[in-house]
């Protein structure tokens, strides 16, 4: 996919205004890594209150060398906030493009994450 490509892509899943409508734009993307990727995590988020506030995981169970599964969970982003932090979180997981760069393709300023 070219620059200018990539560009006009993060910026549309930036109008997504949310996690399921930017993943589901992902998934029918014309470029076959960036859909495949997409697909992969279909199932793969859940939502939980924590200090009162709507959070958007990623899970995934994986099985040690033992044979015991693990489950394994990241915090993305709560729901309402801006669809970026997804878009540089995927970006970031499947093609190593620095979030700082994601951003700047997006035409928004990075701000290093807080810590929770």
């Amino acid at each position: 996919m070219q620059q200018k490509e990539l560009e006009a892509l993060i910026q549309s899943l930036c109008e997504q205004g949310n996690l399921p409508n930017a993943l589901s734009l992902l998934k029918q993307s014309d470029d076959a890594e960036i859909a495949e990727a997409a697909a992969s995590l279909s199932g793969q988020f859940i939502l939980a209150e924590v200090d009162g506030e709507q959070r958007i995981y990623h899970q995934t169970i994986e099985t040690n060398d033992e044979g015991v599964e693990q489950e394994f969970v990241e915090y993305i982003m709560n729901e309402g906030d801006d669809v970026i932090l997804f878009v540089a979180w995927f970006f970031d997981l499947f093609f190593s493009l620095k979030q700082k760069d994601v951003y700047q393709m997006a035409g928004k300023t990075y701000h290093q994450p807080k810590r929770r």
